[in-house]
């Protein structure tokens, strides 16, 4: 076969520039050839001489990657799957180049078939008979085109006229509720029209799914704006709305656009399902429509190809001047990367890409309805009550557009539910506040990243409804062909899901248990209510901040709040602690996020109790321990000055002269009464040294007293905050084995078990358990006092609790 050396220097140039491009061929790079390549980066002058395609290529590799290696989550950047059939359509915007520089009747004679061919092909591919195509970039540019041809068509003088002949009669445009958020506004943006031409029309509220249009709403705004004397143009429905993927009764709203001379437009990612052999009722219906909005390149994979509007109309001289059709032959050449993938692909590998993300959908909606914790979007307003005879074909109705619009829509919602998380865990209703949508839209997020982390290549994200809150979303026909989603993908989603739902059925069931533990350790300990938390909840510790003024107040609180979630982070855990969301409003508090089951809340509160205490009493000693040096330091050489003037009026005159005193202590040595000082830190005192001279030891103060820790003992290999015999087997996965001990100061630690307070704590003895007793100590022992003995120690340990250890002098 004969091939223009053109064409195939054009196809291996592609190939070569895949190959630099491609993130798995990445070839290395010398250090100083890649220090280069990164300054080209930065914006410069064009330099004088000209560089090769291989170096400008490699040059865009590594803006393309460079960036890619600077972000902190990189999982999170999903790229596009470039298959086969995505170089074909890469090759069309090459080969556009190349045709456009040819003589203008063989690119006039090219042109028209490459849009025939592909006008012919998706006509019959979507079962769309005797339409044409308008092919854009933007896929709302051709519901632009098309209200032009409306306008053009309704108002005969417009096209001599202008905007003066819509006074008259103002055009009216109707979308629904569920639609694009956007789409109306930029309508009236692109044609001139005020706002007050655009009408949204409500969802059902009583029947059928609440993002379908309530036609019945409809007709009476049509009948008030006729009366208005306005003029209905067109409306605007969906096959596949963008949040729900719910398609909306287009049989009925056909008759209706009918019955008032309105042109009916769609638009949807449900589309997509007219190309299998198996179509339903409420798809099938699209096909009658004025118009419809495609967007292949999402459903198939194919990068950079254009967005398609079939629509029907027999006057080609309005659609010249709508815009619709174009005769400029290379405007035509839009169409080209799709005339090459489609024909790459054939009709039955469309259609095989279609069913695969059709089979996806349906496979991962029956492992949801498997699980007790999760709701899908199957769900509709209740039914009020409806008497006579009109009850079972109301119920049949219904019933039929339940299930209609569940099989027909390729878009699966689902939902982390309140209500069965309850059962499932086998805890209340009352372990969550009634009403508290906010905290499950806050979990059905923090569930939605998740699995966007976890199971990237399966294209799930998070939605925003206004009836159903946050949802997660998986719409295979937009992500599976773009990101190569298997069925293999779809069961780990599913088993990823199955070990998040128990984790959070618990933590919603043991937010009110966290609460009123928090409240019980008022006013030490304060609860933050945070609805947008997803996890156990938030606590601040408050400290005694009597006599403050409010800046140092506040420096208090952070400095302790601070060092409160370090000591909490350093613990042997799995329950994650946190300063919460980045862009939170609570400011100095620990958030504590997902826990499962058998974690001990009590337990857990006591710790963040004890810790808080353990925390600010050191402050405070440190603070004290710091005046009572400087009033030390003052009074010991008050007591110097005086000692030295005893030693002067005792010893006389004479003996201070360097020679004399010298002899004179030789003759007849003196023996001075004055005694040394000693400085006892704990106590804040200066003491005479007699003691210590005669007895050849240092007098024992009663040692600081130990913490209390709790009597609980934990098992081999259980962690903090684990109620023993819970049933935690499930979750053994993410448990490590060994006893935890985590140092807090003073030479006491944290066991595994539970940290409880002392019941009736002495008031000195709560400034001793802190970790500014180690220090005080510590410096007492080793520059003024005497070691304790090991067996002194160990007895001291094993007095009871409140009662003061002998002095070791004794």
């Amino acid at each position: 076969m004969m091939v223009d050396r053109t064409l195939a220097q054009v196809g291996r140039n592609l190939s070569d520039a895949m190959r630099i491009l491609g993130d798995g061929q990445r070839e290395p790079e010398a250090g100083a050839e890649r220090w280069r390549l990164s300054r080209a980066s930065i914006p410069g002058p064009l330099q004088g001489d000209g560089q090769d395609v291989a170096t400008i290529l490699h040059l865009v590799h590594n803006l393309i990657h460079d960036e890619e290696e600077e972000e902190d989550k990189p999982s999170q950047h999903r790229m596009q799957n470039v298959g086969e059939q995505g170089h074909m359509a890469l090759l069309g915007h090459s080969l556009a180049a190349y045709i456009s520089v040819l003589d203008r009747e063989r690119l006039r004679k090219l042109t028209t078939r490459i849009l025939s061919d592909t006008t012919l092909w998706l006509c019959r591919l979507f079962r769309y008979e005797n339409g044409s195509a308008y092919f854009h970039e933007d896929d709302r540019d051709g519901l632009v085109k098309v209200c032009r041809l409306v306008i053009n068509a309704r108002y005969e003088e417009y096209a001599s006229e202008g905007y003066a002949v819509l006074s008259s009669k103002q055009p009216v445009i109707y979308q629904s509720a569920s639609g694009r958020p956007g789409l109306g506004q930029h309508l009236c943006s692109q044609l001139g029209l005020p706002l007050s031409s655009l009408c949204t029309v409500p969802c059902n509220t009583i029947f059928g799914s609440q993002h379908q249009m309530d036609v019945a709403l409809l007709d009476t705004l049509i009948k008030e704006d006729i009366e208005a004397g306005k003029l209905p143009l067109l409306l605007i429905v969906n096959a596949g709305t963008p949040g729900a993927g719910h398609t909306d009764k287009l049989a009925r709203l056909k008759d209706v656009c009918d019955q008032y001379s309105m042109w009916l437009h769609v638009e949807g990612v449900n589309l997509a399902t007219l190309a299998l052999a198996q179509v339903t009722s409420a798809i099938m219906a699209a096909t009658r429509s004025d118009s419809m909005t495609l967007t292949p390149g999402q459903w198939l994979g194919l990068p950079a190809v254009t967005a398609v509007t079939l629509y029907r109309h027999e006057d080609p001289a309005l659609s010249l001047a709508a815009g619709l059709t174009c005769s400029q032959p290379v405007a035509r050449l839009r169409a080209l990367p799709l005339w090459l993938s489609l024909q790459y692909l054939g009709h039955n590998g469309i259609v095989q890409k279609i069913r695969h993300a059709t089979a996806l959908s349906q496979q991962l909606l029956q492992k949801l309805k498997a699980m007790t914790s999760i709701k899908t979007s199957g769900v509709v307003s209740p039914i009020p009550p409806i008497s006579g005879a009109s009850l079972r074909d109301v119920l049949g109705s219904l019933l039929l557009s339940i299930v209609e619009d569940e099989l027909s829509s390729p878009v699966v919602l689902f939902k982390f539910s309140q209500e069965t998380s309850a059962a499932s865990s086998g805890g209340s209703v009352e372990g969550y506040c009634a009403g508290d949508k906010e905290v499950l839209d806050a979990f059905n997020r923090w569930l939605g990243e998740q699995l966007v982390q976890l199971v990237p290549s399966s294209g799930v994200d998070v939605v925003e409804l206004e009836d159903e809150g946050t949802c997660v979303r998986f719409s295979p026909l937009l992500t599976a062909a773009v990101l190569g989603t298997q069925q293999e993908n779809i069961e780990e989603l599913a088993e990823k899901l199955a070990q998040l739902l128990p984790v959070m059925c618990s933590t919603m069931c043991l937010r009110q248990d966290f609460r009123e533990e928090t409240h019980r350790h008022s006013p030490s300990l304060a609860y933050i209510q945070d609805l947008s938390w997803p996890g156990l909840g938030a606590v601040r510790y408050e400290p005694q901040t009597e006599g403050m003024d409010e800046s140092r107040r506040k420096q208090e609180l952070e400095k302790i709040n601070t060092e409160l979630l370090k000591k909490l982070q350093d613990l042997d855990t799995d329950i994650v602690f946190s300063t919460g969301p980045e862009f939170g409003t609570e400011e100095h508090c620990v958030f504590i996020g997902m826990v499962t089951e058998d974690v001990d809340v009590s337990e857990l509160v006591d710790t963040v109790a004890a810790l808080g205490r353990d925390i600010e009493e050191s402050g405070r000693l440190l603070e004290n321990m710091t005046e009572v040096v400087r009033k030390g330091i003052l009074e010991a050489e008050q007591q110097l000055q005086l000692a030295n003037e005893e030693k002067l009026m005792e010893e006389g005159m004479l003996r201070q002269l360097p020679l004399v005193g010298s002899v004179l202590n030789w003759f007849s040595p003196f023996q001075s009464s004055i005694k040394g000082r000693t400085f006892n830190l704990a106590a804040g005192s200066l003491d005479s040294t007699e003691a210590t001279y005669s007895t050849k030891a240092q007098t024992g103060r009663p040692s600081l007293q130990e913490t209390p820790t709790s009597s609980s003992k934990k098992l081999p290999g259980q962690r903090l905050f684990r109620r023993s015999g819970a049933g935690s087997e499930s979750f053994s996965e993410t448990s490590s084995i060994g006893q935890a001990e985590e140092p807090t100061g003073g030479g006491r630690s944290t066991p595994s078990g539970s940290v409880h307070p002392p019941a009736c704590p002495p008031a000195d003895e709560e400034g001793a358990h802190t970790a500014g007793d180690a220090a005080a100590e510590e410096s007492q022992e080793s520059s003024l006092h005497t070691p304790v003995e090991e067996e002194e120690v160990t007895s001291e340990e094993r007095q009871p609790e409140g009662q003061e250890a002998e002095p070791s002098g004794r």
